[in-house]
């Protein structure tokens, strides 16, 4: 009877730890559609969501908590309404995103979002870009950071060593980053140098990558400023020396 009980035990604790295993091992899916990317949205055990294929959503999609978003060079794309007068026309305001980080710390890898009124809302969240991150073809812009309704914490920006800002529908009036009106403290992070965006600050593609290269290349800029004092100094010089020879003359 001892025997059995010990067996019986011994069944129900390797049960139990595979059961436990399989629950923490359980971090990742992939989804294929827009049911499937907002229920894994809504499971807190899973900590990556990979796009399977592309996907349509007719809604925004809200993200409210900590997670990454691997987009295996994948799309999702808005196919729905905008405004009150359900246009199907993206630059008709209607105050959509194809993502919303709302409060949250999210990682984005290798994605492409379009067709909303702008591509991602980074609403008083932490975003950090790895990979390709395409926002072409939304009809106000690609990225938006602010704060809406009860948001206190400023939105940040964090753009990797490896990642890369795709725009190819760029324009004066569709910028590719800027802060809302209301929204000030904003920060764009790249590598270890954090840059503060005033409200109503708007930043195109090229002022971006300037950005980059200012850090990347420190060097230039300080080899440019030293040339700039070496030629004063010269030019100084060369002046007294020319009017200690027209003294002697």
């Amino acid at each position: 009877m001892k025997k059995i009980s010990k067996i019986l035990l011994l069944f129900v604790l390797t049960i139990t730890l595979s059961t436990t295993i399989n629950v923490k091992a359980a971090t990742s899916k992939t989804v294929n559609n827009q049911a499937e990317l907002k229920e894994a949205l809504n499971d807190s055990n899973i900590s990556t969501i990979i796009l399977g294929s592309d996907i349509e959503t007719t809604e925004k999609i809200n993200i409210m908590r900590d997670v990454t978003i691997d987009g295996n060079n994948k799309t999702i794309k808005y196919v729905g309404k905008f405004g009150s007068s359900s246009s199907s026309d993206n630059t008709v305001w209607g105050g959509i995103y194809v993502l919303q980080i709302y409060k949250s710390n999210v990682t984005l890898k290798n994605i492409k979002l379009t067709g909303g009124n702008a591509g991602l809302l980074i609403n008083g969240g932490h975003a950090t870009f790895v990979g390709k991150i395409d926002v072409s073809g939304n009809g106000f812009g690609g990225i938006e950071l602010g704060k809406g309704s009860g948001v206190t914490e400023a939105p940040t920006l964090t753009i990797t060593d490896n990642a890369e800002i795709i725009n190819t529908t760029e324009s004066a009036d569709k910028p590719t980053i800027w802060v809302h009106d209301d929204t000030n403290g904003a920060v764009m992070e790249i590598g270890n140098t954090e840059f503060e965006l005033n409200s109503g600050e708007e930043l195109t593609l090229d002022e971006i990558n300037e950005l980059e290269e200012s850090i990347e290349n420190p060097e230039t800029s300080d080899s440019l400023l030293l040339n700039i004092f070496f030629l004063s100094i010269f030019v100084i010089l060369s002046s007294y020396a020319f009017k200690k020879i027209l003294n002697k003359e």
